[in-house]
């Protein structure tokens, strides 16, 4: 059955408002449940299309224009997130959550958090960066329900931080593991030092988690204690 609410124009600005209201209310009820998207990982190789025909533009010219910039914060965190993933065999051909209240889990249920940082930017700069990752706890948002969660934590059982620490820019190449070094922190040890802080310098996570290479990036998170 479709209620259609039909209001008085004639009525007064309050009535206009509790019509408003009303009429908001059968609309929110009415919307379809739409759900979760079932992502499929694509090729690259998928045309761009305009009224039904070709227009000789393929999904992988989008991303090599998106995505080449494995430098600049944004692509470097993902490809952080990637080169973690490579390490745990975790299964690449599941796309990547964007909304996942984590970014990973390993084959053992581990949930991982990757944050990544580096000296060098694409933009110029006069110096170095500062070394500085954020560990912020969040809400956690219900895909299923389509809400954010009251609960405030660090929603990972461990943090990988990634730093690419090569400090020349004419031979940086992210794309060479060996110039990243990893540091695998366990959430409970971050929930005491430094407790509800929002980031941490590297002089302060050196405390607590000491750098290591790619190859040993999955023993450590194996053998740790959560």
């Amino acid at each position: 059955m479709q209620i259609v609410l039909t209001p008085d124009l004639s009525l007064g600005f309050g009535h206009k408002i509790i019509w408003g209201a009303l009429a908001l209310i059968f609309y929110n009820c009415s919307m379809e449940n739409l759900g979760l998207i079932a992502i499929i990982q694509k090729t690259g190789d998928e045309p761009l299309s305009f009224n039904n025909e070709e227009i000789g533009i393929k999904l992988l010219d989008f991303w090599r224009w998106s995505a080449s910039d494995l430098v600049s914060n944004a692509t470097r965190g993902r490809f952080a997130e990637f080169i973690v993933a490579s390490a745990l065999g975790i299964d690449t051909t599941i796309v990547r959550d964007e909304w996942s209240a984590y970014d990973l889990e390993s084959k053992e249920g581990v949930k991982i958090e990757v944050k990544s940082a580096a000296y060098i930017q694409s933009w110029n700069q006069k110096r170095h960066s500062a070394i500085r990752f954020s560990i912020k706890a969040t809400r956690n948002w219900n895909a299923a329900k389509g809400l954010y969660e009251n609960e405030i934590k660090r929603q990972a059982d461990i943090y990988v931080f990634c730093l690419l620490k090569h400090i020349e820019q004419h031979t940086l190449n992210p794309l060479d593991i060996s110039q990243w070094d990893f540091y695998v922190c366990p959430s409970t040890l971050l929930n005491i030092t430094p407790g509800n802080a929002k980031g941490i310098s590297l002089k302060r996570l050196k405390k607590i988690a000491e750098p290591i290479a790619y190859n040993l990036i999955n023993a450590t998170i194996v053998n740790i204690k959560t």
